[in-house]
């Protein structure tokens, strides 16, 4: 990938950034550029700038896929655990009631800020939607048409 800077004529290849350091700091809630800084200002909102380095993190677009990627995993867990106990014990469906409810629940709330600071490190990795330095492609200009063109005239 390279950056043309405008009026310079000046060819810019930007360093190559380490996927798996940023999806590793991700997953432990840190800037993903530097692994100092805290990536969230309360449980899931993101610093818009991180503490230490002053990267800017508000670029994320995480949107739905830390609750898919966490229902995913928990699920697996959950019902990996449920016939592991329904074979070994055969309780009762109050047990596994107790034992299970609580237990998504609080696996949730654990795996969905590291798995989301996860994807907000994969996204900084590959220069996704804003973290590149130019400006975001999901988002581009409108190109005026001619119909609006002759509207104005």
């Amino acid at each position: 990938m390279t950056i043309q800077i405008e009026n310079a004529g000046i060819a810019v290849t930007p360093v190559q950034r380490n996927v798996w350091q940023a999806i590793g700091r991700g997953l432990a809630c840190a800037c993903p550029a530097c692994g100092k800084g805290r990536i969230y200002d309360m449980f899931l909102k993101v610093n818009p700038t991180c503490g230490v380095c002053g990267r800017e993190l508000h670029h994320h677009r995480a949107d739905d896929a830390p609750p898919y990627f966490t229902m995913f995993v928990v699920g697996h867990i959950i019902i990996a655990g449920v016939l592991a106990v329904e074979r070994a014990f055969a309780p009762a469906t109050w047990v596994h009631m107790v034992l299970w409810l609580p237990m998504t629940v609080i696996l949730s709330l654990v795996l969905l800020p590291p798995i989301k600071g996860a994807l907000i490190g994969l996204q900084w990795a590959l220069r996704m939607h804003g973290f590149g330095g130019g400006t975001d492609p999901a988002n581009p200009e409108p190109i005026p048409t001619a119909s609006s063109n002759e509207r104005g005239k």
